[in-house]
């Protein structure tokens, strides 16, 4: 690959607690995985994003996070992660992870000590408020799940900020400490041998929260330094960043306005994914052709990242209402396969009823579209989602590797498995799985 391996990169996203489990505790590991590389080497995936990997209380699937700087030991050790990025590497893949540093867990030491006293070191490293602020109820990222983004710390004597849940308190990106924390961290996987980032909610990141200002300014040079930081750490390394905003404002987090591509590489392209939705829901590509023709121009070694499905809901709150109810009609008819009011919480087989020919026309939508493909584990062999489950873990179930119990993922007894494996219906892993595909030429 060239200089920029990103633009020519096929991306495969995982969380590892789901996808292979080498001890039969039940829950996906880091060697499970490094026996699986040679699978994804011969789909020909080239790059592979994992999910939160640090050691979590695990309330929103590890986006809760208690130490930046060491693995889930669920997981395995850091001595385990060093030996996937080498074989990885041995296998032509590289390894980006997620960045989760919007905020932390509100078990971490840095939050413990905060709440602790108005006099700890870490006190200023989160947003407080010692009133009451006028916006507590606005700003939401699950509405349904999350009545506030400010919460009262008795221990604390004083309002904290969390833009997601209240477990989750927000870093403060004011401080310059915080910012310098986030670039330590960034070059300690990076000197350890990761290829970037894929960095969570980055709107949130460089916004500069103030008590009772729901439009409180954003900090476009704080991502200019860290492009600049992990560039100077690593020449290759690349930022991936999820910024699901207007498109006027996409440019922006690209680079400057002088038009110079200094900030982000890469951005997951949201307005064409729901188009695209809106598309297939239609039968009709008008809705596709007109995100393409509204796409803002990149500066050089600008880069999007399409996908289908990706380990959140379909996010169709870029539409208008008629559009998103075209797209339900479609894709969510049950109440149940929605989330969030604004989105659908299904895998795209079953949305698109099975129809192999619907599926690989998809797919060779999106691999034919300008920008770098990513691949949702499970979606190379159509694997379905389980609705019992909560929220966004219907479609984070087991990896469906073969007929044996569990799907092959886990010698374990089924009660102990991280989540159920689906084993019923025309998606149970009697139907769909990697040993069956991998002895069918024409299989998905």
């Amino acid at each position: 690959m060239g200089d920029r391996w990103y633009s020519e990169a096929v991306v495969y996203c995982l969380d590892i607690d789901t996808y292979a489990d080498s001890d039969g505790d039940g829950v996906g590991d880091i060697r499970g995985l490094i026996g699986r590389l040679d699978y994804l080497a011969r789909l020909g995936v080239t790059c592979l994003w994992l999910h939160p990997i640090h050691p979590s209380p695990n309330r929103d699937d590890g986006y809760d996070v208690t130490d930046f700087y060491n693995v889930d030991p669920r997981f395995g050790t850091l001595g385990d992660f060093a030996e996937l990025l080498h074989q990885a590497q041995n296998r032509g893949i590289r390894v980006i992870i997620d960045l989760v540093v919007n905020h932390t867990s509100d078990e971490h030491p840095w939050f413990q000590s905060a709440r602790s006293s108005p006099d700890s070191p870490y006190r200023d490293w989160y947003v407080w408020s010692d009133t009451e602020p006028d916006d507590r109820h606005q700003g939401m990222v699950f509405p349904g799940e999350q009545d506030e983004t400010w919460s009262y710390d008795r221990t604390a004597k004083a309002w904290f900020y969390h833009r997601f849940y209240k477990f989750q308190p927000d870093l403060n990106f004011a401080n310059p400490q915080v910012r310098a924390e986030v670039k330590k961290i960034m070059s300690f996987w990076l000197q350890l041998g990761v290829s970037g980032f894929r960095m969570d909610a980055v709107p949130f990141i460089i916004e500069l929260t103030e008590p009772g200002n729901p439009n409180s300014p954003k900090d476009f040079e704080f991502l200019t330094e860290m492009r600049q930081h992990v560039q100077w750490r690593r020449g290759d390394a690349v930022l991936l960043a999820e910024a699901n905003v207007e498109p006027d404002q996409l440019p922006t987090f690209f680079g400057d306005a002088s038009g110079s591509g200094n900030r982000i590489h890469m951005l997951f392209d949201f307005m064409l994914n729901g188009r695209l939705m809106l598309a297939l829901a239609r039968e009709d590509p008008e809705s596709l052709i007109e995100a393409l023709r509204d796409t803002p121009k990149l500066p050089v070694g600008g880069q999007w990242a399409t996908f289908l499905r990706n380990h959140d809901e379909i996010d169709l709150s870029r539409l208008t209402t008629e559009q998103r109810n075209q797209v339900y009609a479609q894709f969510g008819p049950d109440e149940n396969m929605r989330i969030y009011d604004r989105g659908i919480r299904r895998r795209l087989a079953p949305m698109l009823g099975n129809d192999r020919r619907r599926v690989e026309l998809a797919y060779a939508l999106q691999f034919s579209l300008r920008g770098t493909p990513v691949l949702r584990y499970g979606e190379e062999i159509g694997m379905g989602e389980n609705l019992s489950l909560p929220g966004r873990e219907a479609i984070r179930t087991p990896m469906q590797w073969s007929y044996k119990p569990n799907a092959g993922f886990s010698t374990a007894d089924p009660e102990k498995l991280v989540r159920p494996v689906i084993d019923k219906g025309e998606f149970g892993y009697q139907a769909v799985n990697v040993t069956a595909q991998r002895g069918d030429p024409k299989s998905l």
